[in-house]
Order: structure tokens, then sequence, then C-alpha cells
């Protein structure tokens, strides 16, 4: 069954009773709120994705819900993982970010049987790039333009590798956009949902753009990417590709990685046999069009046409 397939009344009443098991590429998630507006976002940005009631197995038990203490004055809400409440409580309003953010720190804390780097990761006609770059450089608004025009959705924010065969495990969710990126998206892909804003959160307004059906679909469908970009947005600037050092690509990719230390010798050899196998560039753009069709360009001629 699918989450589209549950009337959004019912949905929210099985978040609130006992919980739902939603299923993003490897991992089954046990989620529980009894907040309204979480309830409506995972409705309708999880909609293609798989969700079962049979709670006897999760990779990850979360539940978001009212403090006791501030349920109904300037109400906050909080994040538990297993029971356990690992960050402040947030504005009520809050609540869907919060949900995506703990749901980040639940993954790279205990998913460890992957090298997990802070990267997008997207593929066409088999071709898959990793785009790593630090918060502010537009890599989400850079992806979510990219599956827009007809390129995979593996992640946005974690790239989830196999440390024995290099191949990227995908971990397809919601992409989070934020304040001007927002109306950019909502123009340059006319027929995308995006879910309500939140406001003034600790990174501004941040709304959340619903995967593609397709990218859902095919999340099972493993990538061994042939690029890594490091892109950064620069308003006014050419779309251009320069090519990087693998010296560089390697250290900035390990400075990308939330577990490499844990994993050790097999992690810098993971990274390093990925460095070699891509090609790696810096990436500035500064229009989407321009971005899209630089990448396209980076494929081959029959691949390109495909679509």
């Amino acid at each position: 069954m699918k989450v589209f397939e549950i009337p959004a009344h019912k949905f929210a009443d099985e978040l609130r009773r006992s919980g739902l098991i939603i299923r993003t590429g490897p991992f089954q998630l046990h989620i529980k709120t009894s907040i309204e507006l979480l309830a409506r976002a995972i409705h309708i940005l999880y909609a293609d994705f798989p969700v079962s009631n049979d709670l006897r197995f999760a990779d990850f038990h979360v539940r978001v819900a009212p403090p006791l203490l501030r349920r109904w004055y300037r109400q906050q809400v909080q994040f538990y993982s297993d029971d356990g409440s690992p960050f402040n409580p947030l504005p009520i309003n809050h609540a869907h970010p919060m949900f995506e953010w703990c749901l980040n720190w639940s993954i790279t804390t205990h998913a460890n049987q992957f090298l997990i780097v802070h990267a997008a990761i997207i593929e066409r006609q088999g071709f898959a790039a990793v785009l790593a770059a630090p918060p502010g450089f537009g890599k989400s608004t850079l992806t979510a333009g990219l599956i827009g025009k007809c390129w995979r959705l593996l992640s946005d924010e974690l790239t989830l590798i196999r440390p024995d065969d290099g191949f990227c495990v995908p971990l397809v969710r919601p992409i989070g956009l934020k304040n001007n990126s927002i109306d950019l998206i909502r123009s340059f892909v006319p027929d995308s949902v995006i879910g309500p804003p939140a406001l003034d959160t600790q990174k501004g307004t941040v709304a959340y753009l619903k995967p593609p059906k397709e990218s859902v679909e095919r999340m099972d469908e493993l990538a061994l990417p042939q690029w890594i970009i490091f892109p950064k947005f620069a308003a006014g600037k050419s779309a251009s590709f320069t090519p990087c050092t693998k010296a560089n690509a390697l250290l900035n990719l390990a400075d990308n990685a939330f577990n490499f230390n844990h994993h050790g010798t097999s992690g810098f050899e993971c990274l390093a046999s990925l460095i070699d196998r891509c090609d790696c560039y810096e990436f500035h753009y500064g229009n989407l069009e321009e971005a899209v069709a630089a990448f396209d360009a980076l494929l081959p001629p029959q691949a390109a046409a495909r679509r």
C-alpha cells in the first residue's frame, strides 16, 4: 500500500495512535505524531512511498509530539528517537523541518553500514553524479531543478555508499528548499508539489519539495557514480565546470562525510576508489536553465537524447 491510498484523516489517526511504517530506500521508519500539520505534510510529500501498519520491525522509531510543559501556551514540538530526546524543542509550526532534520541525525548517527556523505546524488540513463557542498551553496536548489528536468533523485542530503563495492544506495525523501529557492523552483518546475512553508526557522523560511513518483518507484535501484561535482551558486555567473584535482576532491569529500572516522582505513579506501573512478569538477552557476543544460551536456549524446 502507498501513503496516498490511505485517506488523510485515517492516516493522521494511525500516526497519532500506534504509528505507521514508511519505507525509504533501505530503511523502515516507524513514525508517530499527534501534530496535525506534520501528519498533513507527510501525507502530501510522502504520498508515493510504501506504508504499512505492521510494526514488528523498524530501523528507526521516531515520534514528534508536544513536550508536556508547552502543550497549550506558545506550543512547541519535541523529537523523540527510541523515546530519547536528543534536541531542544522548536515552535510547533517547525514540526516538519524538525522531523526531516532529526531523521537525518538518526540516520547519520546509526547507519554505519554505509559511508555517509553530506551530498546529493542524481542519475540519468545509468550515469550518476554526486553533488557535495556546504549549506548555502545552492546544492538543493540545483538538485530540485535537475530532477524536475528528467534526472532521477537518489538523495538530496545523504549519499549512502556501500564500502565493499562503492555503489550508492538511494535514500529518496523530500528536498528542503530555503527562502528564494522556494519560489524559484515553483516557477522552474510548474507541476512541482511543495509543502507549506515554515517561517522563521534557524535556516529562514523552509519548505519541502515532493520527490518525483518515478524516483520513489525506483528507490531500490543502486547507482555507481561517474562524476563528483562541487556546486556553488553565484548570481550572474554563467554555468561552467572546472576540473579539480583528485587530491582536492578526496579532501573535500572526506570533509563532507559524517562517519569517515568510524570506517577508518576502509572509509579512506572507499572514498579513494570513488574519486579514482570519477571525473571531478567544481561547478558554478547563476541560472537553473543554464545549469540543467550544462549537466545534460555531460551525458553521452545517446543518453542525453532519451527523456
